[in-house]
């Protein structure tokens, strides 16, 4: 997989799960998101969409313990 999948995927999980923050999202909830978000990013860039649903949920998942979507 290459690494601008893997960059967009999780920058593109990170932005979405950080719209949620009215809601108090878990994170199951960022994990979804970032999935689906990496599965787009994937299917556009013509890469494996599961792949890219498996970096996007652990960008998702990830992205408040790090402290990018608090």
């Amino acid at each position: 997989m290459s690494k601008f999948l893997a960059l967009a995927a999780l920058v593109g999980a990170t932005a979405v799960a950080g719209c949620t923050q009215g809601i108090n999202p878990t994170d199951t909830d960022r994990a979804l998101i970032g999935a689906g978000v990496g599965a787009t990013v994937a299917s556009v860039s013509g890469r494996n969409v599961i792949k890219g649903a498996a970096i996007g949920g652990a960008g998702g998942v990830l992205c408040d313990d790090v402290g990018l979507c608090q």
